[in-house]
């Protein structure tokens, strides 16, 4: 039996809070699971066989991971049309999470290479099809006008970042005692545990999230997706045959992803059902997609080059304490669950006068500017001598620059997505993180230790320069995005 309730705008509330808790849960444990893996995934490639690993070479694992990173939020764009067109945003979550715990179990039970393509090839598909339509769910909890809703994406992502600061502590630990294989199976126990929280929550989603926004026609879904596992097994063959390396890996995903980004631009522009201004703010979405790849492309290499940093050039001794080199993964994921409350409360209070997305974007792409400059006295050091706690001061300003993109991109993809496109338009929002990794990727490639002064110099420069063309580009941005309070 339903509780009476008087007055409708606390019922919304009331709704909206308990909605946002059922996403916060299922995006808990996916992120669990998924930084849980990837940090574990870097040393189960480069590690050698007698560690537990496969023995490659650091800058091939690099590579690796950060395609891996980059098809991921590349499979975004398949979740959303499945969600868009076939199943609906909450069924397409459900799903794409079993396929999850599938990969995270395939990389537990299956030794060397094969475990490893099934398993991340299940973990791509899972991962893109969850993260491109959570955050649809959560913006589905809003109105279009609710001043809400930049804090409540706020929340969401702290939860998401609960998630991650517990995975890398976690699966670090299994796998230095237990080994690597029962590290990914602890992924796995973690994204079951979110299925189950998903289910037992999803009555408290929007009624929208059940419905498929723009149905395919009767009997054109089949061919659509045999196309697709079409494209996969080609992928397979062009690795069997050698075509694709973990040397090239970066450059043709980033190929890739800018020629999908493109196609799917270039499709909401011209199609019928979008409106002239939702056109006009598809437009708008354009640099905001770009300078998202630039920030990503920085920004993911806490995953990577910073791995390989803190394991060969950090003392992990710290206060008597010997830590392991996945502790600084959760890092970020801690500041952000400190920050993130201050910032939405912050954003809150602010209401209309807080600053526009573009100018937020701004802060990003200097803030992580800054971070790479940091590196700078710290370079040319032999051995590992650098203290941990510079690494923290560094991954501090990563933290603060992620929060005035990474929340913000998602909720303004959410008020500006076409009627007919709504999910796709979050999902070009992870493209953008898809561009970036694979960017980061062949960045990473040049790092060396012996030349890591020019190294950091050089992509912090990069993207300063970036941030210094957006900034001219910000007042044409808000004119075309601007909806009724100018944001």
């Amino acid at each position: 039996m339903v509780t009476p309730v008087i007055n409708p705008v606390e019922r919304r509330g009331g709704q909206v809070a308990r909605g946002l808790l059922t996403m916060a849960g299922i995006g808990m444990w996916e992120r669990f699971s998924f930084y849980g893996t990837q940090v574990v995934l870097l040393y189960y490639l480069y590690f050698s066989a007698d560690q537990g690993g496969l023995g490659l070479q650091p800058a091939e694992a690099v590579a690796i991971v950060g395609t891996y990173g980059a098809l991921v939020y590349c499979f975004t764009i398949a979740g959303a049309w499945l969600s868009d067109r076939i199943l609906g945003p909450e069924r397409t979550v459900f799903v794409s999470a079993v396929g999850i715990m599938l990969g995270h179990l395939a990389l537990a039970a299956l030794p060397g290479t094969a475990g490893l393509m099934v398993g991340l090839g299940l973990l791509v598909m899972g991962t893109g099809g969850t993260i491109s339509n959570m955050p649809s769910s959560v913006g589905l909890l809003y109105d279009a006008d609710d001043h809400r809703r930049d804090a409540g994406f706020m929340l969401f992502y702290m939860g998401l970042n609960v998630g991650a600061l517990g995975g890398p502590l976690l699966t670090g630990l299994l796998r230095k005692e237990q080994g690597f294989h029962v590290a990914f199976g602890a992924a796995a126990v973690g994204m079951a545990i979110g299925l189950v929280v998903y289910t037992l929550g999803r009555r408290n989603l929007s009624p929208e999230g059940r419905q498929v926004p723009n149905p395919v026609a009767a009997g054109s879904a089949v061919p659509r997706l045999l196309a697709v596992a079409a494209l996969a097994a080609l992928v397979v063959l062009a690795v069997a045959s050698d075509w694709l390396t973990p040397s090239n890996l970066p450059d043709v995903t980033a190929i890739a992803v800018a020629l999908i980004s493109s196609a799917v631009f270039a499709t909401m522009l011209r199609s019928p059902k979008t409106t002239a201004p939702e056109r006009r703010q598809v437009t708008g979405l354009i640099p905001l997609y770009l300078a998202g790849a630039v920030f990503f492309a920085l920004y993911q290499q806490q995953f990577t080059v910073v791995q390989v940093y803190v394991a060969s050039r950090v003392d992990l001794e710290l206060g008597g304490i010997t830590l392991a080199p996945e502790f600084f993964n959760s890092v970020v994921p801690a500041f952000v669950i400190v920050l993130a409350p201050l910032f939405a409360r912050w954003w809150n209070r602010q209401g209309t006068r807080q600053p526009s997305a573009p100018a937020k974007f701004l802060v990003a792409l200097i803030g992580i500017s800054a971070a790479f400059f940091c590196f700078l006295p710290l370079a040319g050091r032999e051995g590992a001598t650098i203290s941990p706690l510079a690494i923290l001061g560094i991954l501090f300003l990563f933290t603060v620059a992620e929060l005035f993109i990474a929340p913000v991109q998602l909720a303004v993809a959410t008020r500006l997505a076409p009627a007919h496109h709504q999910t796709q338009t979050v999902g070009l929002m992870f493209l953008s993180i898809a561009l970036g990794s694979s960017l980061g990727g062949i960045a990473g490639k040049s790092y060396s230790p012996t030349a890591e002064t020019e190294y950091f110099l050089t992509v912090g420069l990069a993207a300063l320069a970036c941030a210094a063309v957006f900034a001219v580009s910000i007042p044409w941005i808000r004119r075309t995005i601007a909806d009724d309070d100018g944001r």
